[in-house]
Formats: structure tokens, sequence, C-alpha cells
């Protein structure tokens, strides 16, 4: 590619310089399109067009930046991306443009509306998207567009633009969001847009340093959060009764468990079982793996867990779950999860989340267990 050298521009739309650069429309050089191309947005830049001219400018641009090579189209979207002048068709030509060159106008353009932002979300790539995402003052119809389309990389990136008009539906979704996309949950502790009643929800999947920052802008309460998953439970699963498998299932649901038995013995025989799987078990739907993997992780007979999870309130389940490294807030939800998948079970007899160590956890649930009947 030949350097093209910018020309002094002149600092008025008068005819001499239409002149000129009609001339240099009119040649066949490429140098000469690249030069008229950059003269143009460089007179622009220190006197808007008069309006007679706005339809030959148009044709200029779509013409020319069709044909320019990279390097002059991505000068070209740095120089406009922040004007009102530039051509609509122009703008929106750029925008769909390989992504160095997109960026600055999907970023800056005023020119780009909230139609034209929902388009890339829908035609552009990836990346394009993720510039959408990004941009500042982000309108509240462009960020539902975003969470409708449940695109992790992209949410992470609305979540994290602190200017997004993000509205509380929106908002609301993207806390739920987080519970299968981790990378959502530090920028949401720190949104502008996140209120105490999404905070104390968004408190239940987040890890120990992210509590103590949504600690410091909210009040989480530990009564309110436990009513909270009561009631969830209670509209997820309905009557907490809870019913044996039939006759039917029993020959399958011993062939799982001893499938699940033998995944979480290769795990803890490699070092890699871990109280995440818990919670992963659960979110799975794989209440087999669960049971199994508390066993072992906590060292409890099959016995011991099967009255944990089945007594008539959640404090054996609590006080194994704690012995084995589940922290107090994720409980929570993982209480939740457990009773969607065991018919309402553990029961909602009274009992309070008493912090404690692993160890004390631990020996209380072994003496509780002594005597599971009267629990």
């Amino acid at each position: 590619m030949s350097v093209v050298q910018l020309e002094p521009t002149r600092d008025s739309w008068d005819d001499r310089t239409v002149a000129q650069m009609l001339g240099l429309a009119r040649s066949r050089s490429a140098e000469d399109r690249q030069r008229l191309l950059l003269q143009v947005t460089g007179l622009c830049e220190t006197a808007a067009p008069p309006p007679s001219l706005a339809p030959l400018l148009a044709d200029i641009f779509l013409t020319l930046t069709a044909q320019a090579e990279r390097d002059i189209r991505l000068a070209l979207a740095e120089r406009i991306a922040g004007v009102d002048w530039a051509p609509p068709a122009l703008v929106n030509m750029l925008a769909l443009d390989e992504i160095e060159i997109a960026r600055p106008v999907i970023a800056s353009s005023p020119l780009l509306k909230d139609a034209d932002l929902i388009r890339l979300l829908i035609e552009a790539t990836l990346e394009h998207q993720i510039a959408v995402a990004r941009r500042p003052g982000l309108s509240g119809a462009v960020c539902d567009a975003i969470v409708d389309r449940g695109e992790a990389v992209t949410m992470t990136a609305l979540a994290s633009n602190r200017t997004a008009r993000i509205g509380e539906t929106a908002m609301r979704r993207l806390v739920d969001q987080s519970r299968r996309v981790a990378g959502l949950r530090a920028p949401l502790t720190r949104h502008p847009r996140l209120n105490e009643d999404l905070a104390q929800e968004l408190y239940q999947w987040v890890g120990q340093a992210l509590r103590q920052s949504i600690g410091e802008r909210f009040r989480i309460d530990d009564a309110r959060l436990n009513a909270a998953v009561q009631q969830a439970a209670t509209v997820a699963v309905g009557t907490p009764e809870w019913r044996p498998a039939p006759n039917s299932r029993l020959a399958e649901n011993r062939e799982r468990a001893e499938m699940e038995r033998r995944l979480v013995d290769k795990l803890q025989a490699a070092g890699q079982l871990r109280p995440g799987l818990l919670v992963r078990a659960l979110r799975e739907q794989r209440f087999e793996l669960f049971e199994q993997a508390l066993v072992v992780l906590g060292g409890f007979s099959d016995a011991q867990v099967h009255h944990a999870v089945r007594a008539p309130t959640a404090e054996p389940l609590y006080l194994a779950c704690i012995s084995v490294g589940v922290d107090k807030a994720v409980f929570a939800s993982l209480l939740v999860e457990v009773r969607k998948l065991s018919g309402g079970l553990p029961g909602g007899g009274g009992w309070t989340a008493t912090p404690m160590n692993a160890h004390s956890a631990a020996r209380a649930f072994r003496q509780m267990m002594e005597n599971p009947a009267i629990v």
C-alpha cells in the first residue's frame, strides 16, 4: 500500500474546495480516492459541512469507503466516531466492519440508534456484541435485548458497564443468571443499579470476598435470607412430603447410586473431591451423586446422610454440609435444590443456622445422628 499524505485542508467549504473534491472523485487513481476520503474527513472536523452538500458527501463516503484499504477505513472510523454530521449509512457500514474498525464507532457514534445496536446483536460477531454491551449510556431496550440473548460473555460485559441503564427486570434476570455464569457475580456486586432485594439474592451465589463487598453496600439479613429460601422451596416443590420411589424404580436407583459412588471414589483417590461438587450435583439434578459425595467428604455413613436429608428439620443437613466446607450463605441455596429433588425434605421445622467451624459441626452432626429418630 502506498502511504497517502494528507494535504492541508482549507478551513471552509468554498467553491474552490468543492471543485477540488469533485476532481479527485472523478480520478480513477486509488491514491486520489483515498486522499479525497481523508481530506473530506479533515475538513469536516474543522467545520461542519453545509446541508446542501449532504447528498454529495454521502455518495463520496459510501463509494470510497467500500473501496478503501483497511488502514484507511480504520482512520476514517476513528475520525468520525464521535461526530453527528456523518451519513448514517456510512456509520452503520463501519459498525459492521471488522471489529478493530467497528469498535470506535460502536462505542461513540451518536448516529447509532437502538435499532442499529440491536441489529448488531443479531447479525454481527460476538466481539461486536461485546462492544455494544460496553457502549456508554446504553439504553434499557438494548440492555433487555442483551439479556434476552443470554450470551454469557455479552451479559458479563453489560454487567461491567456501570453507565448502562439496566432496568430492574433485566437486573433481576442477570442476578438469576449469575447462578450459572460465575463471571457475572463480581461486576453485579459493584453495579449502581443493584438494589437491596437483588443483593440479598446475589449474596447466595458469591464467594466470601464478594459477600464482604455486598455487605459494605447493603444490610444482609440472615433471617430474611432463610425466609426467602423457605418460600422458594415451598413454591418449587409444593407440599413437603417425601415418598419413596416405586418398586419398579428401585433397581434403577440402586444402579445409578452405585455409578455415582464409583465416580466419587475415583475423585477421592485422585484428590479431586471438593465441596463444590455438592452444588454442581444438585444443579445437574444428580441427587445420588450429592448424597454419595456428602458421605465420602464427611466420612459419614449412608444411613446418616439418608436421615439428614429426610429429617423434619434442615438442621442435620446444615451441620453435615458445614462440616465438609460448605459456606453458611451457600447452604441456603443448596437447601432449595435439595428440596426440589427430594420431594420437599428436609422439612421446614425450626432450626438456626448457627455459625460454627467444620470440626464443631461434624461433632454436633454425629451426636445428633446417634438417635436420628428424635430429629
